[in-house]
């Protein structure tokens, strides 16, 4: 009775040395062998420009982020029935102040026909921030053409929903008596969704109001 009591000892002590090795082979447990891929981000955007004398339109945006890659299509952005694709690198530093850039490269292609270098910058510090989008356009029909586009923002944020500011653009887009644009913007926010209002030219020309939406995902 007591060699066969030892003989299933036995047998018992190969089996669970038989399954350790599978359980613990290379100190790998399951969550480090299948550890998750960084996701893509997106984000869709669309502006609509309230223009006097008839020239009203909307201008699409969609990004799309994945660690330092970055990627964008726009479309009535550098003119009318004209669309822009881009490829750039995400670059952040700093904690308490933040610089987040994005240097790029686009072609632009339809009514107009180039290429653009461009930079997209961020910084931040506590509720304040400055945005900025340029980029210089070099017309490959023509070099009357070449131009400088930007858009750039100062907002303060005092809740986490609402937030105001000031901001200039300088397009080609629509015609204004203007070259440089300035107004004052009011935005607020809602988990993943976004509404600003811009106002421009107010007090200087007929003012040219923009209502943009936009949806991360």
């Amino acid at each position: 009775m007591i060699r066969t009591q030892h003989l299933w000892l036995l047998v018992l002590v190969c089996l669970c040395a038989n399954q350790l090795p599978a359980q613990t082979e290379s100190g790998k447990t399951p969550a480090s062998i299948s550890a998750p891929v960084d996701p893509w981000d997106f984000n869709l955007s669309v502006s609509g420009y309230l223009v006097p004398q008839g020239q009203s339109y909307a201008s699409p945006t969609f990004t799309a982020d994945h660690d330092a890659i970055h990627l964008e299509a726009r479309y009535n952005y550098e003119a009318q029935r004209t669309g822009s694709l881009w490829a750039g690198y995400n670059l952040s530093v700093g904690k308490k102040l933040v610089l987040d850039a994005t240097p790029m490269i686009g072609g632009v292609f339809g009514n107009v026909n180039a290429v653009a270098p461009g930079l997209e910058f961020t910084v931040t510090y506590k509720k304040l921030g400055l945005y900025s989008a340029n980029e210089y356009l070099f017309d490959t029909s023509t070099k009357t053409g070449n131009f400088f586009y930007t858009w750039t923002q100062l907002t303060y944020s005092p809740l986490d929903w609402f937030t105001f500011g000031y901001v200039v653009q300088r397009t080609r887009a629509y015609q204004t008596p203007l070259d440089i644009q300035r107004g004052f913007l009011v935005g607020f926010n809602r988990k993943k969704v976004e509404f600003t209002t811009q106002i421009f030219n107010v007090g200087q020309a007929a003012p040219t109001v923009v209502l943009s939406i936009g949806y991360s995902f």
